[in-house]
């Protein structure tokens, strides 16, 4: 046990002999970053349940149960069961996506919630509805509903994030006032407060820098091919041709302003070359000077419609008499992992709290409609108006 206790880490590893482990360095670019680190084993448990379907299954069994366990919840603080499904559901499923139910656990948790005066500072709750902002296509409705039923007003993380999100929308004026909005109602902690607004107005006068050197630019002479930005003149022997050449243009360029005609090329062996040519091609060369009677224009439209009862279709012997013949039914295939999953969720409790089918074609219907509008599920009233 000593000995054991007295090796390095990977020493350690190599002697447990465990069958997980390398799944990080096969998997990484499909792991979403948390900012608070993740958990090396339950990571590479549920990077390997992308070939191993029995872990897999029991990751999706170990989730049921932690839903249950919020149905079954009788403690002091109810938000606490859902803070640790979320976050075992963040390390079990590193990948996120429509698979893992993220989504609407938390649509499920912040309407559990959004009407209780216990949890309208409490800044575990308030950082759902911001992870919830995160996987909506439009955050603004999150923070506009956080807004109008007073959710996470006394907290800076509320007005920070609502601003950065203003900014990325190029909503400039939007997000400094959200800023002073924070300040102005001694959001807490204020020196983050103050920090992020600082960082703020250095990213906005870096911006404006920025677009002024770029009209600027925009202002400068655009300098065609063959021109000349500037006349230069160099007490250099020889280039009398080559000031010659830059009066005449000049001179060129004044006659086209005082509507000077332009000589049109014309080719005077066109006669001599056309003498040549044979007459049929001189024929055709002729202008078109009658177009013709109208029938004359349409003789493509002279066919004559004509029965098509003499037309027979070749038909299969024995299809007239028998119908068609009865082939063998075709079998319809069950995944077997849905199918399990199926029967589990029938034996659980019936709760709201629990995810439809856990791996199938509803869980991802629903995630992309709670995306679109993730405000769906939610009573009328308490809406902004």
């Amino acid at each position: 046990m000593e000995d054991s206790q007295s090796l390095d880490p990977e020493t350690q590893f190599l002697c447990s002999k465990q069958q997980t482990g390398n799944e990080w360095e096969l998997f990484k670019e499909n792991v979403r970053p948390l900012k608070r680190g993740r958990n090396v084993r339950l990571l590479n448990d549920g990077l390997k349940s992308h070939t191993d379907y029995q872990l897999k299954k029991a990751l999706i069994e170990h989730r049921r149960r932690m839903i249950e366990a919020i149905d079954e919840y009788k403690g002091d603080d109810p938000l606490q069961p859902w803070l640790e499904c979320i976050k075992w559901i963040q390390e079990a499923f590193p990948q996120g996506g429509d698979y893992s139910g993220l989504v609407m656990i938390y649509e499920q948790c912040v309407r559990a919630f959004w009407d209780s005066d216990r949890y309208k500072d409490d800044i575990r709750y308030l950082k759902v509805w911001l992870d919830y902002a995160d996987n909506c296509a439009d955050a603004e409705v999150i923070y506009s509903f956080l807004d109008a039923n007073k959710i996470g007003l006394t907290q800076s993380i509320y007005y920070i994030a609502y601003a950065l999100h203003m900014e990325s929308k190029n909503k400039l004026r939007n997000a400094n006032d959200m800023f002073n909005l924070g300040i102005a109602r001694n959001a807490q902690p204020t020196e983050k407060m103050e920090t992020a607004f600082k960082k703020f107005l250095a990213r906005s006068m870096r911006r404006t820098r920025t677009a002024d050197e770029d009209s600027t630019e925009n202002r400068l002479p655009v300098r065609s091919f063959g021109t000349v930005l500037a006349k230069v003149v160099f007490n250099v022997p020889g280039r009398q041709g080559i000031e010659g050449s830059d009066s005449a243009r000049k001179r060129m360029k004044t006659d086209r302003a005082h509507g000077a005609l332009i000589p049109i090329y014309e080719d005077k062996n066109a006669s001599i070359t056309s003498s040549h040519q044979p007459d049929l091609l001189k024929a055709e060369m002729k202008p078109w000077c009658n177009l013709g009677a109208r029938a004359e224009r349409n003789k493509e439209n002279n066919a004559i419609p004509t029965k098509w009862t003499s037309m027979k279709i070749p038909q299969r012997p024995g299809s007239r008499l028998g119908g068609t013949t009865g082939s063998a039914c075709i079998e319809v295939f069950v995944d077997e992992e849905c199918a399990e999953v199926e029967k589990v969720v029938g034996k659980g409790k019936s709760s709201s709290l629990q995810l439809r089918r856990e791996d199938g074609q509803d869980l991802k219907k629903e995630t992309e409609l709670l995306r679109e509008n993730p405000l769906r599920n939610f009573p009328a009233v308490s809406l902004p108006r």
